[in-house]
């Protein structure tokens, strides 16, 4: 028979037990309840009225089930660009070369109304709106730039009218070309209910040096999360009116943030493209992250020979439709029998090396462009580079995305990559003078499930080479796996 302490203790654990199992049962309820009345889609408007503790806790319910139960979507993300009516005939190209009608959703801001001849407005384009009248603000206090509020004011016109469901506000310029599947894909792995200001600094020394190192450069894209962007629309005239002073859009942004309590978040597949001339150095040696933005298209010669600016956005695009993931991602791989070392830029280029190259060389951009504006002495940008080469040992054979399609089984993209020009270096006499001069075109086979997770670089076997042909097939890398 049990003591009286210890029927005391065997009725507290029962109570407990039918305790828990009741409150269990009840939430379960309360949660289908809530669940019926306010689905998902509506989970934005509640938190938006909610207090401001209940948006900020890490711990709330109502961000963790966002997070959870609906992944982020283009549905969620805003776009806004800023253009010019003067510019327009001319980036017209840029915009509609990713923009997709009736998917995307935000707008282009011009400075003035459009004339007649470039109306009706393509349904091609992001839809226009014009700027706010800023002069009544600066009665008193003039900008140091005049353009320049305009632009950081873009933000509360884009929050004014994409509100609704919106979980990221992308701000940008017209002469820039975004990769929404990446955009996409990136942001879903922050919580949008939190501040975040992402975006990268300049790959230019004296650009950052110019401006700050702490902050996004603009026109590769600004990338707010919904609070955030809630805070500065409320706080936009005060803010201008503190840094009316300051010499850039991007500057103002970031001291508006700053004061919002918020650094950045930096990601290197946004890029401001401060650089001239010759791009596919880098291009070939792309970062491994997700490309999400290119700006300044116009500063720099066409990324593909043969074609004009706006003919090299579109074919690059080509590829992003097919598969944005891979895109530009970097894998090496080497024929151990002629001793040749294989660097695919996918879905831009591809490299042939007379030699086996380490790839730690290999994923150093060639320094094929020059900087926005040359400081006094080296570093001029904020990545390594090595130099170009005529050591035949060392110099690419250069091939370029030619095409992509499904394979005849269906689980394969097939890329195909054409040689742009003779090397004409000679052979490289390291293991045996083998000459990749008479390789034409090589051709890749990757899956074509998008890669979700990058980790680390796919990894590739040379599967053939024949007198003008090579072959490569793409694959995961093996745990463990040391490819040297």
């Amino acid at each position: 028979m049990p003591t009286p302490f210890l029927s005391a203790k065997i009725d507290h654990f029962i109570f407990s037990r039918n305790f828990c199992q009741t409150l269990l049962i009840s939430g379960l309820v309360l949660y289908v309840t809530l669940t019926s009345f306010y689905p998902l889609q509506n989970l934005d408007l509640i938190l938006k009225w909610a207090p401001p503790s209940a948006s900020s806790s890490s711990s709330s319910f109502t961000s963790r089930q966002i997070l959870h139960s609906e992944p982020t979507n283009l549905n969620h993300v805003a776009f806004g660009l800023l253009g010019s009516i003067k510019m327009w005939p001319h980036r017209r190209a840029y915009l509609e070369a990713w923009w997709r009608p009736n998917k995307t959703r935000g707008y282009v801001y011009l400075d003035q109304a459009p004339p007649p001849e470039f109306l009706p407005w393509p349904a091609t384009a992001p839809p226009y709106r014009i700027v706010d009248d800023l002069s009544k603000l600066f009665q008193e206090t003039k900008p140091r730039y005049e353009l320049m509020p305009r632009m950081v004011h873009g933000i509360l016109e884009l929050f004014r009218e994409e509100h609704e469901n919106v979980r990221w506000v992308v701000m940008g310029d017209d002469d820039s070309v975004f990769f929404v599947d990446n955009i996409v894909d990136v942001l879903a792995e922050y919580d949008h209910t939190k501040y975040f200001y992402l975006g990268w600094h300049s790959e230019s020394v004296i650009s950052n040096f110019w401006f700050s190192f702490q902050q996004a450069f603009g026109g590769g894209g600004i990338v707010l999360s919904y609070p955030l962007a809630r805070a500065l629309a409320n706080d936009m005239d005060s803010c201008l009116l503190r840094y009316v002073q300051l010499s850039s859009a991007d500057l103002i942004t970031m001291a508006c943030i700053a004061d919002v309590g918020v650094n950045l978040t930096p990601h290197k597949g946004i890029h401001q493209v401060d650089l001239h001339g010759d791009f596919s150095g880098f291009l070939s040696a792309h970062p491994k992250v997700p490309l999400m933005t290119f700006h300044h298209f116009d500063a720099m010669d066409p990324i593909f020979p043969g074609k004009d600016r706006f003919e090299s956005t579109r074919h690059l695009m080509k590829a992003a439709d097919a598969d944005q993931s891979r895109l530009l991602q970097q894998s090496i791989c080497y024929h151990r029998r002629n001793r040749w070392s294989f660097s695919i830029s996918w879905g831009y280029s591809a490299n042939i090396y007379e030699n086996i190259l380490p790839r730690s060389y290999l994923q150093t951009p060639i320094e094929t462009f020059t900087p926005w504006a040359n400081g006094p002495e080296r570093p001029f940008y904020m990545f390594d580079t090595r130099l170009p080469s005529d050591n035949p040992c060392e110099a690419a054979h250069v091939f370029f995305f030619d095409s992509v399609q499904e394979s005849d089984v269906g689980d394969k993209f097939v890329t195909r990559y054409f040689r742009a020009r003779r090397r004409g270096f000679g052979v490289c006499p390291v293991g045996g003078n083998h000459s990749a001069e008479s390789i034409t075109e090589i051709k890749v086979f990757s899956p074509a499930k998008k890669r979700l997770q990058i980790d680390r670089c796919e990894c590739c076997d040379v599967v053939r080479v024949d007198e003008s042909k090579a072959e490569i097939n793409y694959r995961e890398c093996k745990i463990d796996e040391i490819i040297a």
